[in-house]
């Protein structure tokens, strides 16, 4: 039975293609547009997923949308009608779209299947489940466990922000859910807007500058108290309601109203590229605190709930890879596995996934691996005759390698000598996170490697911490962690032998100060607050990026190394060697490595290209 899925027009639209249950292929459609979090239609991904299953868009069984666009209508409806007559302006501006477009979605999807060969009168059968359930069903059915409590947060799928179900055999059944307006997905996404990041997209950022936060300033108990107080009652069971009075969401155009904000925190909303000062530092960590607060009891009401021993998790905010090792560290659950492309794209598997397996009632197959998304490498590949013709077309000088050994030795010795090293490998991620596919690898040894790569290479904020990939059998050597952690979705603490003792007066130091101030033997992986965001390299699942962490650990001792992904600030992560070569030269990476091709940036010729990534990308 072969089930399509898809995921569009909100953010981060998807495709994904399962096979009597097996996952076949999935990726995002802005891999192929070149347009970050792109919310059509995924023409190419769906095609992509159909040419590597070797089918065609009238062999598929079913196609699965992610979520109730009807319910979600109900939806808008209701929440204008309760806030009337605020919210006019917003009304005026979103129903023309709806009428138009959503209402109509089901015609909508048939059109651009069409465009794609679709065949109307084969009448594959399309399913819409809701959001949420889409969200279940991508983490439990590709996880290892047979019974599992699902925790799923995000902002708002049709009416649920988040829900809790149970996961036993091929079944799903919710239990219990949050509804909108009150959310917490919505509710740490206006603190990102507050503080000057892309709501949908700069969350992340938000996560990254908690730790910058005075843990002994007065300010974060007062913010704290303010947050718990005037914007939102955290119950026992980590449901939350929020004060509309405070938010602009439900039916504005903005997610908070900024003057009320601004009265009640005593600065300004900070403008995108307005200086980052103590008192956001300090309120990012307000904020990360509570939420990690409620995601922590959330957890406890799945399992007071469920009773089962494992917890799955999607959603957005399953993102937050520090509430997630700290959840982890709580020891609610015996193990967690959270769905490495745990946000909206990841809904189109979801989806598929439900189809099989609830509306056809097709059993499990049980996995010998720690779960079934084969690394998460489902994406688009390429051949050595690709990278031929790229460097054909450029003029690009490289090295060819014949065996894998060679090329990951010189590699490793390129990365040891203090060098930044693009690495293409294989099938591209499915998710936000670079996996050792498409990703910008460094020595973490190298004190100036974070400076480097954050403002010469990613052209991003200074701030931002880079994530060790580690051989998953050394993990604990490196880090407080003796687990598994292959999506890069736990941070967990350096380990404290590795650790170097900060000044007396730490943190009265401004953030620049803290920045540079060498807290680790492994400084450019070591975050602010000694934590780092864990991935652990298994051979099963991705032999190549394996066999250079381990060439890189015969030459150095160590068995880590420095993984962003590869693009820079606004761009969506390379898909094909061409995208990779123009990232390449447009910024100041050392080396290039693409399948067994390795280009030498010294080599090759002048960059002749007159455009500026700048323009090209809308900064995020």
């Amino acid at each position: 039975m072969k089930i399509l899925g898809i995921s569009a027009f909100y953010h981060d639209s998807a495709a994904a293609l399962i096979d009597s249950g097996e996952i076949v292929a999935a990726a995002q459609e802005e891999r192929f547009t070149r347009k970050k979090h792109d919310p059509g239609f995924p023409a190419n991904a769906v095609k992509f997923c159909l040419e590597y299953g070797g089918i065609g868009i009238n062999d598929l069984d079913a196609i699965v949308f992610y979520d109730k666009p009807l319910l979600k209508f109900e939806r808008l409806l209701d929440t204008y009608y309760a806030f009337a007559p605020k919210g006019i302006r917003s009304f005026i501006t979103a129903m023309p779209v709806w009428i138009k477009e959503k209402m109509f979605l089901k015609r909508l999807i048939n059109e651009e299947l069409v465009k794609l060969g679709y065949d109307k009168k084969k009448a594959v059968k399309m399913l819409f489940p809701e959001h949420h359930l889409s969200h279940a069903a991508s983490a439990y059915y590709p996880s290892r466990f047979d019974k599992a409590a699902i925790l799923t947060v995000d902002g708002v799928g049709e009416w649920a922000t988040a829900s809790i179900c149970l996961g036993e055999g091929k079944d799903i059944s919710i239990l219990k859910e949050l509804r909108f307006p009150h959310s917490l997905g919505l509710l740490y996404s206006a603190f990102t807007y507050f503080l000057g990041f892309r709501v949908n997209s700069g969350e992340y950022k938000l996560m990254g500058l908690a730790p910058y936060g005075n843990p002994d300033s007065p300010d974060i108990k007062r913010y704290e108290e303010i947050i718990l107080k005037e914007l939102v009652d955290l119950k026992e069971d980590g449901s939350v309601w929020l004060n509309q009075e405070y938010f602009d969401y439900a039916t504005g155009l903005k997610m908070v109203n900024e003057a009320k904000w601004e009265a009640l925190f005593g600065f300004k909303t900070r403008r995108p590229e307005d200086p980052l000062e103590a008192v956001h530092c300090n309120l990012g960590l307000a904020i990360q605190q509570v939420t990690e607060e409620a995601v922590i009891r959330m957890a406890r009401e799945a399992k007071k709930l469920t009773g089962a021993d494992y917890l799955c998790m999607a959603g957005g905010v399953a993102l937050n890879c520090v509430a997630n090792g700290k959840l982890q560290k709580a020891g609610i659950f015996k193990d967690i596995f959270i769905q490495p492309a745990a946000g909206d794209a990841g809904g189109a598997l979801g989806a598929a996934l439900a189809a099989y397996h609830i509306f056809a009632g097709k059993e499990r197959k049980a996995t010998t691996l720690a779960d079934s998304m084969k690394g998460s490498y489902l994406g688009p590949t390429f051949s050595d005759l690709e990278v031929e013709l790229m460097a054909k077309k450029y003029k690009g000088v490289y090295t060819h390698f014949d065996d894998l050994k060679s090329l990951c030795d010189e590699s490793a010795r390129l990365l040891a000598e203090g060098n930044v090293v693009g690495w293409v490998q294989g099938r591209m991620e499915f998710g936000p996170r670079a996996l050792g596919g498409r990703s910008i690898l460094g020595d973490p040894r190298n004190a100036e490697m974070q400076k480097k790569l954050n403002l010469k290479i990613k052209y991003r904020e200074s701030f931002r911490p880079f994530a060790p990939s580690v051989l998953a059998e050394n993990c604990a050597d490196y880090f407080d962690y003796d687990g598994i952690s292959p999506y890069m979705l736990l941070v967990h603490p350096v380990a404290e032998s590795r650790r170097m003792p900060v000044p007396a007066n730490y943190n009265d130091l401004d953030l620049r100060e803290k920045l540079y101030f060498q807290r680790s033997d492994l400084p450019s992986i070591t975050h602010i607050d000694y934590s780092a965001r864990i991935q652990t390299v298994h051979k099963e699942t991705n032999p190549r990026y394996w066999e250079l962490i381990h060439s890189f650990r015969n030459l150095t001792g160590y068995g880590v190394i420095v993984n962003t992904s590869f693009n820079v600030r606004g761009e969506p992560i390379v898909c094909t060697p061409n995208d990779a070569y123009r990232c390449f030269m447009r910024t100041e990476m050392d080396y290039l490595v693409v399948g067994n091709f390795l280009f030498d940036k010294k080599k090759q010729p002048e960059w002749m290209e007159k455009d500026n990534w700048k323009e090209e990308f809308v900064l995020d």
